[in-house]
């Protein structure tokens, strides 16, 4: 890709180099070969320049907001915030599962391919197919359970990953929370896709400890972010924490802020008690 990307480039230049120079020749100017300008810069720092330029555009955490397109991942979103339907939490489930398996087969788009030859009972046939020995699905207990299966179904044959993390307020009117980690599930992650599903990403810091605990297992090649509903503000401290030039965010939506209890406004409530039921 670094080679296709320069090579365009080279030939943008080339391009823009052979275009006539129209401006009026001053003839009192001396004419020194030393003093073409254009042409003493060096091949190697023209290829410097590119790679720089080729990891600028590259490196960038990407934010994948799936709720920018119409697709039917849309009325699976509607129904789980949809107060009259989150009574019933087969749907429930069902529905948050549903948007896992839209998220995976976006997200399966981005993946490393190789050619495969598949022995049909007629022939042979080359099929490109991604490595799914190298992917390991993670996910935050015990509302990301559903989520998790929803990617499971489409990557039936990746690793997986559990970290239980749970919040707690520290202050008498609950707008503060502490968030603890005690359990831990995990293959070796080091030089695997690591994909970490959790719906609700409110402040980011549950994703964070669990991300944390999860390198503790390796370090991978490259981790996916993979939410349902986010707020901007949480995001944002993804990008601050996780390695700029390997993480993407996926979610299906953005929402504006969180209210005084750190719960989405709008949101949809909370994902753990609409799945399983409330808590002491």
């Amino acid at each position: 890709m670094l080679l296709i990307f320069i090579r365009q480039t080279m030939s943008h230049i080339t391009e823009t180099k052979n275009v006539p120079n129209i401006r009026k020749k001053d003839p009192t100017r001396q004419k020194h070969t030393n003093c073409q300008y254009h042409d003493t810069i060096s091949s190697e720092f023209k290829i410097f320049f590119l790679v720089l330029q080729y990891q600028q555009h590259n490196f960038r955490m990407q934010l994948i907001n799936l709720s920018e397109q119409n697709t039917i991942l849309n009325k699976y979103l509607a129904e789980i915030r949809n107060k009259n339907y989150q009574g019933n939490r087969l749907l429930f489930r069902n529905n948050v599962k549903r948007i896992g398996h839209v998220m995976a087969y976006e997200l399966s788009k981005t993946l490393q391919y190789s050619a495969q030859d598949i022995q049909t009972p007629l022939g042979v046939s080359t099929i490109n197919l991604p490595d799914e020995n190298d992917i390991v699905i993670a996910t935050i207990l015990r509302a990301g359970l559903p989520f998790h299966e929803g990617f499971l179904d489409v990557f039936d044959h990746a690793n997986n990953a559990f970290v239980s993390a749970y919040r707690s307020y520290t202050n008498e009117n609950c707008t503060e929370i502490a968030v603890h980690v005690e359990y831990l599930a995990s293959p070796a992650i080091t030089n695997k896709t690591l994909i970490i599903a959790d719906p609700m990403l409110a402040t980011g810091e549950s994703m964070e400890l669990g991300y944390q605990a999860f390198l503790s297992k390796g370090t991978p090649a490259h981790i996916h972010v993979a939410c349902i509903i986010a707020t901007q503000q949480a995001t944002d401290y993804i990008k601050s924490i996780f390695p700029e030039d390997k993480t993407t965010i996926w979610c299906a939506a953005i929402d504006p802020e969180l209210n005084e209890h750190k719960y989405i406004v709008p949101g949809l409530g909370d994902a753990g008690d609409l799945c399983y039921g409330s808590k002491e």
